[in-house]
């Protein structure tokens, strides 16, 4: 149940006696100038069915203010007072024109999307939503999944800075932020100190005073570019692939980890996600959005939250597929491309 202070002339005659309830088409008027107070939790409009405690919803700040059937989301988000956050409960089961529908009335209002899917439907999911809409994607989420999500996707309507009580799914979301700030901290590490054109013979260290010139001193031939026949010079398709299997290798060993050590460990799926773009690109093989999933060995619901992440800080690219509108590929940027080519260079020296 929701109360509403009169404010500015608003009528309380116009609101039902008992509140409002998940289900009621009835939801408060917007008034212009009207700023909620601060606290206000955020109205969360579900779509379809959905498996979860009302009673969570308060520790992040939201409360349900409706629940419909896909047929009818998109008017209810256009002709009523936008809610902050729309969840589609399953999305997968609705059909790619009402999902487009819904995702543009959510785009015109301003809200958030909350969308939970299939693994098998993910790719036609991530297509349908456009990369402008701010949206969580969940797969086989469980509640804390769903905590995390509306965490995320919540916002306050009121301009005002004031403190927001912390919670354990926002100190994730924290936590999630930093290790890409940092990730991105240390690939431009490593590519400052791989400074220069690729391929270019470093300089030469100066020579201890000891090994001055001296009279009748003997000097071998210059031998700092050498002509091979051109039969031995390794093409550059050779080297990528060799490149590549190097990069499988040690996706591997990695996963060798978890034999000896609990997987919960090594929970951070962005350096797997990087090298596994990284030799696609190489492979020349495009990825798409549940085969990287596939790829970071976590759950999908965490490496949709990573992709998300790593797309923001500028490290991935959503690229479409030229053969199939409905999926997306994910690729890397060539800045991140450029700083893993560097650092497995240095590696081979």
């Amino acid at each position: 149940m929701m109360d509403f202070e009169a404010r500015g002339g608003l009528d309380m005659a116009d609101f039902p006696p008992g509140g409002f309830r998940a289900g009621e088409e009835s939801v408060p008027p917007e008034m212009p100038g009207y700023s909620m107070p601060l606290g206000t939790q955020s109205p969360l409009l579900v779509v379809g069915q959905v498996d979860f405690a009302p009673d969570a919803l308060p520790l992040v700040d939201v409360r349900l203010a409706t629940a419909l059937p896909a047929l009818r989301a998109a008017g209810h988000i256009r002709q009523n007072a936008a809610p902050d956050i729309v969840w589609l409960a399953a999305a997968d089961a609705i059909e790619t024109e009402m999902l487009a529908d819904i995702c543009a009335a959510a785009g015109e209002r301003g809200c958030h999307l909350v969308c939970e899917t299939s693994l098998a439907a993910l790719d036609r999911i991530v297509a349908a939503v456009p990369a402008s809409l701010q949206t969580q994607f969940l797969v086989d989420a469980d509640a804390t999944d769903r905590l995390v999500a509306l965490a995320a996707a919540r916002r306050t309507r009121c301009q005002n800075i004031h403190d927001v009580a912390r919670d354990a799914a926002m100190e994730r979301i924290d936590r999630l932020q930093e290790e890409v700030a940092r990730i991105s901290r240390l690939l431009g590490d490593l590519a400052g100190q791989r400074g220069g054109l690729p391929g270019t013979p470093g300089g030469f260290a100066p020579r201890p005073e000891e090994f001055a010139d001296y009279p009748g001193q003997v000097r071998s031939a210059p031998r700092d570019f050498a002509a091979v026949p051109r039969s031995f010079v390794p093409e550059e398709r050779a080297l990528e692939r060799q490149r590549a299997k190097a990069v499988r290798r040690v996706l591997r060993q990695r996963r060798m980890r978890e034999q000896y050590f609990p997987a919960d460990l090594f929970a951070d799926p962005a350096w797997d996600m990087l090298l596994d773009l990284y030799a696609a690109r190489l492979e020349r093989q495009p990825v798409s959005v549940s085969s990287l999933c596939i790829a970071a060995a976590v759950p999908a619901t965490t490496a949709l939250r990573w992709i998300k992440t790593m797309t923001d800080a500028g490290l991935f690219l959503r690229e479409a597929d030229p053969h199939d509108g409905r999926r997306i590929f994910i690729g890397l940027a060539e800045g991140a491309f450029d700083s893993l080519a560097r650092y497995f260079e240095a590696l081979e020296e």
